[in-house]
């Protein structure tokens, strides 16, 4: 008579890497089905990493999606690629997601960031939607040269396409283990940081140039109600300069600011929200440690 095997559940750390714009963000929110992380077509909208939860009966993955890897200009931009080289110690797997069109060339920074994180890597070609059979194999046979990967699988992050195919094949490259969340939760991360983001979010839409990337937000206060929740946000910019540019002439562009990342924030709670947005300026926000620590970067 055969024993009944019981079935063994996977579970493990797997780090979204790659050049801004990518589509890292775009495969993070597809696999967990629900927008974790905001997506613009501005390079470096990502910030912070951001821990998702895919989560079925066999297997537990927490997905760490992380900023674009690049050569850091300021102390923000260090703290950001700070993030990236935590996963050397959180991470048991890598995903390195490479865009079909424009993928690395030879001196990138991303090749030095895969060696010094010196884990197991699979590559992800993303837009498979957008080129030829031909350009993905030439995409697939560049990235190979650089380095090993142990899984090459080709992926539209936009329309889902080889992203269930990705899945199965973390499921037999991570460790049996427990869950290390209950099968509801998504983020361990609280809802003020999903708020501030979502604003963030508009920010790129509707500024031009240096401005999204000199903006924080920092949600100063969020009380629920039954039926409406309240919230107080700070959008802190790096010059004065800014501070009119932001709110432009009349109020205008503040006031558009503010009902586009209301609908956001509402559509994210199910509520109604009442939402005021105040300018600050603090001066070199992005190269002093005591702002980037108040903002959540350490």
């Amino acid at each position: 008579m055969a024993q009944n095997q019981e079935k063994t559940h996977t579970s493990g750390y797997a780090g979204i890497i790659g050049q801004p714009n990518a589509g890292k963000s775009t495969l993070f929110n597809y696999l967990l089905g629900q927008k974790l992380s905001i997506i613009t077509h501005k390079a470096q909208t990502t910030r912070h990493r951001i821990q998702g939860i895919y989560s079925d009966e066999e297997s537990q993955i927490i997905f760490l999606d992380t900023p674009g890897i690049i050569q850091p200009r300021y102390l923000l931009q260090e703290k950001m690629m700070d993030q990236v080289a935590r996963l050397r110690t959180d991470a048991d797997l890598l995903i390195h997601i490479v865009d079909g069109e424009r993928p690395p060339g030879k001196d990138d920074v991303v090749w030095e960031t895969l060696d010094e994180l010196n884990l197991p890597v699979m590559l992800v070609v993303n837009k498979v939607d957008l080129i030829s059979q031909e350009r993905l194999l030439e995409v697939q046979q560049q990235c190979t040269e650089m380095r090993d990967y142990i899984e090459v699988i080709p992926v539209s992050a936009l329309h889902g396409v080889g992203v269930d195919e990705l899945v199965r094949r973390l499921k037999q490259r991570l460790p049996e283990g427990p869950e290390f969340y209950s099968k509801e939760e998504v983020s361990d991360l609280p809802l003020r940081f999903f708020v501030s983001e979502l604003i963030r979010e508009q920010l790129f839409i509707l500024y031009q140039q240096e401005i999204p990337y000199s903006c924080a937000v920092n949600v100063i206060e969020y009380k629920e109600g039954d039926e409406m929740d309240r919230i107080h946000a700070e959008i802190v910019v790096n010059r004065e300069s800014q501070k009119g540019i932001l709110i432009g002439k009349k109020g205008k562009m503040l006031k558009e600011l503010g009902i586009r990342s209301r609908k956001s924030v509402e559509e994210l709670v199910g509520k109604k929200v009442h939402l005021e947005l105040f300018v600050k300026v603090r001066e070199k926000w992005r190269e002093k440690e005591n702002f980037l620590k108040s903002y959540g970067y350490r």
